[in-house]
């Protein structure tokens, strides 16, 4: 295949092996109790991120004593800002630049044949062959003892729009059900693409075809958990994100157009009729999400290179893999927000908090000195409408307070803020991602309110 211009997957691990960023471990791990409880040290052992490292697991076995033939990739995608740095080509500092950059500059992908992802196909009765099904996967368990099952967590399912034609690439955690099906999550309350695309198929009484793509080349990734509007076509985002076209080719058994340089497509219809249980599943909040009815996929083909490794985002409880890979870009993607959108000029900073409360519900926001007050609030109000999931506290602070510094916050809300000029309650907002907390809330309809702080220094 032509020189790409961009880093798939392999480029990228000898990136990282090249940095120091990257730890080959060769001896026995069982993906079933060991990988992800080994790599979630760094984030929980007080390892400073800096520190963290990309994990391949060169010789993956199971509870069962069975041996897999594909390595398992843990942490390489964002375990800290500088991993993910390489993973689009640029330094750290340069990282909300290229996704400005991105977003305005988009890239139509480019049409290629003979694609690695497809040196190796399975489908039909070739499925039910013991390892040529999803049992030949070496998907592992996140949460150890709780999980019901192994769940793919880097698992990018790329649907399209019956009436436009319109692709959709979003990740969302798949259930190994059996060789032949899988399960899908579209956590429905997150106002997700993929949800949209499925009642329209189930409108027309059809199945909806999908392509789940487990690793491929980073930057694909990144477009995919990033929450892009939903009239930009991640590959062509993904495309501005590297300044080159992403090389795609058409599926084997649906029609759909997936990403060439695929570690291993799994391909299928999700059906729209029947729903089944799915869950429990160690979440980025901190509990247990427990069984539900969520949608599922019959595999009709898997299409893989002859090397392949599978990827696997360490998730569940933040901080990890999977609230760094966001906030590294929904940081910037709020502050453009409100600095281009809005107008409002004195913004200089977004901060999202990220151990334990999942960067949606706690936001800093970093004025200048002087910023009229109305301007103030229109950063609290515009922050906390820019995502339907994303703001239950939004705080106002000056340039002085350091946001990573609680103590610091919580000072300026106590000699800065007055509760009854200071603060305002929204009500009628989306729970979005977490637990309900109300005893009689619907999971998919409880009303949540969000509360806007103007801790500002009000006079010099």
């Amino acid at each position: 295949m032509e020189n790409k211009g961009y880093p798939d997957l392999r480029a990228h691990i000898a990136a990282l092996e090249e940095k120091g960023l990257l730890f080959r471990v060769k001896r026995p791990i069982n993906k079933d109790t060991e990988m992800h409880a080994l790599v979630r040290w760094q984030f929980r052992g007080g390892i400073a991120e800096s520190e963290r490292r990309a994990f391949l697991f060169e010789n993956v076995v199971d509870s069962k004593g069975r041996k897999f033939d594909i390595p398992v990739a843990v942490g390489i995608l964002a375990s800290n800002r500088e991993i993910y740095s390489v993973g689009i080509g640029c330094d750290v500092e340069h990282i909300k630049a290229k996704w400005d950059y991105a977003e305005q500059h988009q890239i139509e992908p480019r049409m290629v044949q003979n694609p690695s992802c497809q040196e190796i196909v399975y489908e039909g009765d070739a499925l039910n062959i013991p390892g040529q099904g999803v049992d030949g996967l070496p998907i592992p368990i996140s949460t150890p003892g709780f999980d019901n099952a192994p769940y793919a967590s880097c698992s990018m399912f790329i649907t399209k729009d019956p009436e436009t034609g319109k692709q959709n690439i979003g990740n969302y955690r798949a259930m190994v059900k059996s060789p032949t099906r899988m399960g899908m999550n579209p956590e429905i309350e997150l106002n997700q693409g993929i949800h949209e695309h499925w009642l329209k198929y189930k409108a027309l009484g059809k199945k909806m075809p999908a392509a789940l793509v487990l690793g491929g080349p980073p930057a694909v990734t990144f477009a995919s958990v990033h929450k892009l509007p939903k009239h930009l076509d991640e590959m062509a985002v993904a495309g501005g994100l590297v300044g080159a076209p992403i090389n795609v080719c058409k599926a084997k058994t649906v029609d759909l157009i997936v990403p060439a340089e695929s570690e291993i497509v799994v391909e299928g219809f999700i059906d729209t009729e029947w729903l089944e249980p799915e869950g429990s599943f160690g979440e980025s909040h901190g509990y247990m999400n427990l069984k539900e009815y969520n949608a599922f996929m019959d595999v009709t083909a898997i299409t893989r290179r002859k090397d392949a490794m599978l990827v696997s985002i360490l998730s569940q409880v933040t901080p990890s893999e999977s609230s760094l890979i966001k906030r590294v870009a929904y940081e910037p993607a709020f502050l453009h927000h409100l600095r281009h959108h809005l107008n409002i000029s004195g913004v200089t900073r977004v901060f999202m908090h990220e151990p334990l409360t999942n960067l949606r519900k706690l936001i800093v926001i970093q004025l200048k000195a002087g910023t009229f007050d109305a301007e103030v609030w229109r950063a609290l109000y515009g922050a906390s409408a820019f995502s339907s999931s994303v703001g239950k506290m939004v705080i106002a602070v000056n340039e002085d307070i350091e946001p990573e510094n609680l103590d610091m916050l919580f000072w300026a809300m106590a000699y800065r803020m007055r509760p009854h000029e200071d603060l305002r309650i929204l009500d009628h907002r989306d729970m979005g991602h977490g637990p309900r907390a109300g005893k009689e809330d619907n999971h998919y309809e409880a009303n949540d309110s969000a509360m806007l702080i103007n801790a500002m220094l009000k006079r010099p």
